[in-house]
């Protein structure tokens, strides 16, 4: 008995010390790199369309300094695809840094091959670690993709009269100024199912463009209209301005607004247009922002306005 439990005794001090040599050999862990506030297309949607603009959005902190940042686009087992096709993106203007928004627009390739792939996003930190998350992503062709809102009519009016249309100020370097009534028109197209819009005045020096609806600060916009649909089964046009063509009288106008006002349009409540959205002279961002929360697929548009506060 006594022999026995010499050599069970033995044993653990041999297995113990088998445990340290292994450890030692491992040696201390290399700090990792983190993600946060990651999207992966406008609203985080996961969805691409070919030829067109997509959304990547991350906050990135180094373990010590960051090497480069890239995403790769890749082929999902078990998928099939009209053929092979895969992308990949290395930034290195974040080299160096420490921290970081890493907030980019790119277009999906016109090489592009439809289908479902991993979505990697990579960060190379400068100790030698390497953090890599994978997400999912859905590509389409403009043809497929669900919905497509674009803004087919995009015009602003200063005292009834174009003051801009479609992509060009009717007459350049002109401002709007205190008192003037701002009426504007946003048509967006091909969208069906429950959508809303939010059409927006924003001081530029507030640096705040959002480009989705829940990204919207209402303590830093003016509402000029928020409009919304619901149920539609078949894809059509939207817009802030409705008639009926068969009598050809409107059903919504747009909604009246004087530069200087002391509230806004905001739904369902007008907001009071004070503290840090407070009128002044300077650059204002004027753009909609949409969702079609049937399929979780947005839109954005802005343009600068000049406005004169006496």
């Amino acid at each position: 008995m006594k022999k026995r439990s010499t050599i069970f005794a033995f044993l653990i001090l041999a297995a113990a010390f088998t445990a340290c040599q292994k450890d030692n050999e491992v040696g201390p862990q290399v700090a990792m790199p983190t993600i946060s506030n990651l999207e992966v297309g406008l609203n985080n949607n996961e969805i691409g369309v070919i030829g067109r603009d997509f959304h990547f959005n991350a906050d990135v902190l180094a373990a010590t300094k960051i090497e480069n940042v890239q995403i790769r686009i890749l082929p999902r087992a078990g998928e099939n695809y009209s053929k092979a096709w895969s992308h990949e993106i290395t930034w290195d203007s974040y080299k160096d840094v420490k921290n970081t928004t890493i907030h980019k627009h790119f277009d999906i390739p016109t090489d592009a091959v439809e289908g479902k792939y991993d979505f990697l996003i990579i960060v190379n930190d400068q100790n030698g670690s390497k953090l890599e998350i994978k997400k999912s992503i859905t590509i389409y062709t403009a043809e497929n993709v669900p919905v497509s809102p674009t803004a087919s009519i995009f015009t602003v009016f200063k005292n009834d009269e174009r003051f801009y249309r479609n992509g060009k100020f009717i007459t350049e370097g002109s401002s709007i100024k205190n008192g003037d009534k701002f009426t504007a028109q946003v048509t967006i197209s091909n969208v069906k199912g429950d959508g809303k819009m939010y059409l927006l005045l924003i001081n530029k020096k507030l640096n705040h463009r959002p480009e989705s609806i829940d990204k919207i600060d209402f303590s830093k916009v003016i509402v000029y209209d928020a409009f919304e649909h619901k149920g539609w089964s078949n894809s059509d046009f939207f817009s802030n301005y409705t008639f009926d063509a068969a009598t050809n009288t409107p059903i919504r106008n747009l909604p009246s607004f004087s530069i200087g006002a002391t509230t806004d349009n905001n739904l369902p409540q007008a907001s009071p247009i004070n503290g840090s959205k407070t009128w002044e002279s300077g650059n204002y961002y004027f753009g909609v922002v949409y969702l079609n929360t049937t399929y979780n697929i947005g839109f954005f548009q802005y343009i600068e306005v000049p406005v004169v506060i006496n």
